[in-house]
């Protein structure tokens, strides 16, 4: 069994959390504000990764590292703070360990539709996107058995932005079509324990996994599915723009040919259940 350090433990860490620690793993949560007991087995510490003395006095021997911390705002300032400061504490404190680093689709900057993959082009547009780069590259760098797993939209309980949505009946670009891309939250903690036991095991991985169901779908059908489902009335037509933006396709082969098998694997399997549980 190893001994594991989750930096971050949001509803993904604390998932992952959860399932390392029934699995016999000697699991520690790293959080700013802790549970003051222990949560199913796991071992919580009280530590900010912007503070270079909480990381200079963390005392603690690990095998691996999971990095899956958000940005508390969408501000530049935000972003800097996580992906520029804390990972650099981080990083100094954990030279020798191989990570599992959460990063996001959004560091793909391909706007008219375009499939995407591990080798396509990450050159995003925004700043904060760009910061989430920037990490992605430091953590590579700096060792060959670091992992950067690449998340598209997460959905799930707590995470519920579509069906909002859908319950307003809004206007949304029908033609040309703008894709969406998703990813259950269940299978986030999926993908991330696969790819720990691949590590476990011995097995050879890449350094960059995509992560994303295997339905990358236009938002105009998603919505007017869920509306449907809600017994909602349609999404509205926005008027047809030429020029207007298609986001991206992910895909994920790379991970299924690896072996993972997802849990939802589009959105009618995730949504329909969660539609169900109201």
């Amino acid at each position: 069994m190893a001994k594991i350090l989750i930096i971050g433990c949001g509803a993904i860490g604390m998932g992952l959390a959860k399932a390392l620690a029934g699995q016999g793993h000697e699991v520690t949560g790293l959080k700013r504000y802790p549970p003051s007991t222990g949560d199913d087995g796991v071992n919580f510490i009280a530590a900010d990764i912007s503070s270079a003395s909480d990381m200079d006095n963390l005392d603690l021997e690990v095998d691996v590292v999971f990095f899956i911390v958000s940005a508390d705002g969408r501000t530049e300032q935000s972003y800097r703070v996580v992906y520029e400061l804390g990972l650099q504490h981080v990083s100094a404190k954990f030279t020798r360990q191989p990570w599992f680093f959460v990063s996001s689709t959004s560091v793909y900057g391909q706007s008219q539709g375009e499939w995407v993959d591990e080798d396509a082009l990450a050159q995003p547009d925004t700043v904060t996107s760009q910061l989430i780069r920037q990490a992605e590259l430091r953590v590579m760098a700096s060792g060959p058995k670091n992992v950067v797993v690449r998340f598209s939209g997460i959905y799930g309980p707590g995470r519920e932005h579509l069906l909002r949505m859908a319950r307003q009946a809004p206007a949304i670009q029908k033609a040309p079509p703008y894709y969406t891309n998703r990813i259950h939250q269940q299978d986030c903690v999926g993908v991330l324990l696969f790819l720990l036991q691949q590590r476990l095991s011995g097995a050879a991985l890449q350094q960059c996994y995509l992560a994303s169901d295997d339905d990358p779908a236009p938002l105009w059908e998603v919505i007017a599915w869920l509306a449907r489902q809600l017994h909602c009335d349609p999404p509205r037509a926005q008027p047809f723009e030429h020029a207007a933006p298609c986001n991206k396709r992910c895909v994920n082969s790379r991970l299924k040919a690896l072996g993972y098998q997802f849990q939802y694997a589009g959105y009618r399997d995730g949504y329909r259940e969660l539609i169900g549980h109201e």
